[in-house]
């Protein structure tokens, strides 16, 4: 079994003395380990860091196996994501949110997603802005779709301000006006070309950590990432400086 792709590092384990398991994010194969031999060697260790994007060549005897994984670097940018708070803290979250899926199965619009938000982890709104769609995505990749584009209550596509923790459907500003203190906000950007505040992706994230706490982290009795919680605190310190 043998396959060739580029993919982006998640992350690396220690394996014995020298070797390293690495995983990477691939556009057909989707989250994919393998065993590089000297992967903590001065010449691989750089290569292998998250966030950077690397040819990976795959080969084992079983599909089933582990298997053997050698990779050649083609975009290293670890070290510029490390420079700012929120593209350390971004890069786990991604990673973290990716080992929600299966080991293997294919998500090609969340490989396109991932490898554009590693291009723009540097501004905490923007990249907050993309992570919070890739949330969006994740959790129709998973089977909890949200419905944005029309009112729960009356069909319309107007003025759409609130989403239903109940059905996960949006809902316009007359519609949910009576029920508003029960609903969650529906950040205008995700609906046009506004551009996003820190406060908008601030809601944004609070209406998926709703879903996802429902649908996923609770059922699987595991807690909210902590570079989530970093994230989010980055995009709060970034409002208070701007407002400063």
């Amino acid at each position: 079994m043998e396959w060739r792709e580029e993919g982006i590092v998640l992350g690396v384990r220690r394996q014995g003395e020298t070797s390293v398991v690495a995983e990477v994010m691939t556009r057909s194969r989707g989250r994919h380990l393998g065993l590089v031999r000297g992967g903590r060697s001065r010449r691989l260790q750089p290569v292998l860091q998250p966030g950077n994007t690397v040819d990976a060549t795959w080969r084992a005897r079983l599909d089933e196996h582990l298997g053997f994984m050698t990779v050649e670097p083609v975009t290293l940018r670890a070290a510029r994501l490390m420079e700012s708070a929120v593209g350390l803290y971004g890069i786990q979250l991604l990673a973290a949110h990716l080992r929600l899926l299966p080991e293997r199965d294919a998500h090609p619009r969340l490989f396109d997603t991932l490898a554009l938000i590693v291009e723009h982890l540097d501004d905490p709104v923007a990249a907050g802005s993309l992570i919070l769609r890739f949330e969006i995505a994740l959790l129709e990749e998973l089977g909890f779709g949200l419905d944005l584009e029309t009112c729960a209550a009356t069909g319309g596509r107007d003025d759409l301000v609130y989403v239903s923790p109940k059905s996960g459907r949006a809902v316009s500003r007359d519609a949910g006006e009576p029920w508003r203190d029960r609903l969650l906000p529906l950040p205008a950007f995700l609906k046009g070309d506004v551009a996003p505040g820190s406060a908008d992706v601030a809601e944004g994230f609070r209406m998926t950590g709703f879903f996802l706490a429902r649908h996923v982290w609770e059922p699987r009795a595991i807690k909210e990432p902590d570079s989530r919680v970093g994230t989010l605190g980055v995009i709060a310190r970034a409002k208070v400086s701007a407002e400063g």
